[in-house]
């Protein structure tokens, strides 16, 4: 059962052994973050239940989500201290016929990611209980968790099955286990495994569960989400865990593809990886819906880490997940713990196929921030990027802690500094949106890129919203930019979509195998860098993105103005060849051309001349499965 009736209270941190006893207990939901502790650095939280066990029953407690360091007590006494909130605290309990559970929650003092920038609100960051709290019953004896390890082998595919058995006695049986296709036929696996105990203990059996002609989970667009469920049984308990079998790792520089030097291969096929950062902003799992409806294939969990149903959602998806460890800016911290938060994070993500590749430190410089339009603002770039610095040896030594052969990128952030995927924000930070290609070209970042864009306003009054840089705004949009309050934010995100569209055509055209555009979702109300707001509603960036995010589109080689003449591309980001017809119009002028473009790869479809009196351009591309548009207001 779920336990939701709870108070709470800001407290000074227990110094001892005994549970916070503050002097007003206030209502509070759990799981939750509540506002009216945003600024506290320590929360207690309290609940009384009864005793819901059944004759021999035992009951073990859950709670997920604990932010960030926590200590639980029961009745009194300790069950123990926990400092991982993405996985959960579990603990066996001795209970009353009245109990009484408190937890307190300290903030994070290092490894708090996003949650300790300005990018996220104080009362994303509450410490609390974030995710769940749960009681549960058993029978004596009981399958307490099952953890998978899939893998690849030169004969097809294993499940590496770990089983943790409680028991409340003596103990010589033999568990259960089965693997079963989800939702698609295929060979399942039953097995069985010997288990045994001197006394009541814990027992922990591991099994290697093989499979023959292994079905794969995929990426969408370039194969089926296959999933197994694996179940393990003794008695009356079990439990049952879905995985996936993918292999993803990084093209190596001597592919000769377009783009292959910076490319998943997922399963031995290369997949341009393209989608959207995202921030915590409350269900993640929508937010990975949003992002497939835009076309995306990757979400990027930027400096923190979500909850098991965000994994799960982005595998139904057949979304790809860069996970990054907590550790956003140039704070030091301990390299040793570091590297057992990278094992720690592996670990509890290992069994779900979509986690393609890790992050270990984002944006530790800022070198290029406030640069501006300005017409110098190339000077600028050049002069800043030759004197930044960051010495990457303790986060390349992290990234040697993640397993053998996944794809990890030890510092993501601005050019200058020689990070592994670049972040980069022409249009927002420095010059103009078309200043892309120079930039690329100029400090040979042509490798994945973990983040562009601009940000954009929902209401006038959201300037001082977390994550949203008003002088960049200022800058780029102007103060107003309009009329009236409507007009401003009309020009705000008009430009955010501009940005944003010139940026991933400019990456698309030149062959990038990975894009995550900063970001999906607002992390605040009233502004921010995502193409949805805070509450979800779309912005002008959100379609401009799922048009340039067509797996097979056709784009200009820059943002068009008046007058101008524009090359027209094809690109295709399948593995199929695609064949069909590129038209335009603009200002009532047409032109079209018929065009074939291989499997990942990109074609030349002529050129177009922007008229005088133009405003917008419309392009679209007609092949045998159906047409996409793409549609540049001017």
């Amino acid at each position: 059962m779920s336990l939701t009736d709870w108070t709470g209270a800001a407290v000074d941190p227990s110094a001892g052994d005994e549970p916070p006893s503050p002097d007003e207990w206030h209502p509070v939901d759990v799981p939750g973050r509540p506002e009216r502790f945003a600024d506290a650095d320590c929360v207690a939280y309290r609940t009384e239940f009864g005793d819901p066990r059944d004759g021999d029953e035992r009951a073990t407690l859950e709670l997920r989500g604990l932010f960030a360091r926590a200590r639980i007590w029961l009745n009194g006494e300790q069950l123990g201290e926990h400092d991982a909130h993405f996985r959960p605290a579990r603990y066996e309990l001795d209970l009353d016929a009245d109990n009484e559970l408190v937890v307190e929650c300290r903030a994070p003092d290092e490894f708090a990611g996003v949650y300790a920038t300005d990018r996220v609100p104080d009362e994303r960051a509450v410490p609390g209980i974030w995710w769940g709290a749960q009681l549960e019953t058993h029978p004596e004896t009981f399958v307490d968790a099952l953890s998978l390890t899939p893998r690849r082998t030169e004969n097809g595919a294993v499940v590496d099955a770990e089983i943790a058995v409680e028991a409340g006695e003596p103990l010589d049986d033999r568990i259960s286990l089965s693997v079963r296709p989800q939702g698609f036929r295929g060979g399942g696996v039953m097995e069985r495994a010997r288990v045994e105990t001197d006394g009541a203990e814990r027992a922990t059996v591991s099994k290697t569960l093989e499979l023959r002609d292994p079905a794969y989970w995929w990426p969408a667009g370039f194969g089926p989400q296959h999933q197994y469920a694996v179940r393990a049984k003794l008695g009356d308990s079990e439990a049952v865990v879905e995985t996936g079998l993918c292999e993803i790792e990084r093209a190596g520089a001597d592919g000769g593809e377009r783009g292959a030097d910076d490319a998943l291969v997922v399963n031995g096929q290369r997949v341009p990886a393209r989608g959207f950062s995202l921030l915590p902003t409350g269900d993640p799992t929508w937010d990975v819906e949003r992002a497939a409806n835009a076309n995306a294939n990757l979400v990027r969990a930027y400096g923190h880490v979500p909850p098991a149903e965000f994994y799960e959602a982005a595998t139904d998806a057949g979304l790809l997940v860069w996970q990054d460890l907590p550790l956003v800016g140039s704070s030091e911290t301990d390299s040793d713990g570091a590297a057992a938060l990278a094992e720690t994070v592996a670990s509890s993500v290992e069994r779900h196929p979509c986690v393609a590749a890790f992050g270990v430190r984002a944006d530790p410089t800022d070198h290029l921030a406030g640069v501006g339009p300005s017409r110098l603002a190339r000077y600028k770039v050049r002069w800043r990027a030759w004197r930044a610095s960051y010495d990457a040896a303790a986060d390349r030594e992290v990234a040697a802690a993640f397993p053998d052969g996944t794809p990890v990128f030890p510092v993501s952030g601005g050019p200058g500094i020689d990070a592994d995927a670049t972040h980069l924000y022409p249009g927002w930070q420095f010059g103009t949106p078309g200043d892309a290609d120079w930039l690329l070209d100029k400090y040979d970042c042509d490798g994945p890129v973990g983040a562009f864009g601009a940000g954009s306003l929902v209401a006038d009054e959201g300037r001082d919203a977390a994550g949203f840089d008003a002088d960049a705004h200022a800058a780029y949009v102007g103060s107003s930019g309009g009329s009236d309050d409507e007009s401003a934010v009309e020009a705000s995100q008009a430009y955010q979509a501009r940005v944003l569209k010139s940026v991933t055509e400019t990456l698309r055209r030149r062959g990038s195998g990975l894009l995550a555009a900063d970001a999906l979702r607002d992390a605040d109300e009233g502004a921010g860098m995502g193409v949805l707001s805070a509450d979800g509603t779309e912005k002008a960036g959100y379609e401009a993105m799922a048009a340039s995010l067509e797996p097979v589109q056709v784009v200009l080689d820059a943002y068009p103005a008046a007058g101008d003449t524009r090359e027209l591309v094809v690109v295709n980001d399948t593995p199929e060849a695609v064949s069909g017809t590129v038209s335009w119009t603009a200002d009532g002028q047409t032109g079209g051309s018929d065009v074939e473009v291989g499997p990942l790869d990109s074609e030349r479809a002529g050129t177009l001349t922007v008229p005088a009196d133009a405003e917008s351009v419309e392009l679209s591309f007609g092949g045998r499965d159906g047409g996409v548009q793409n549609v540049y207001p001017l």
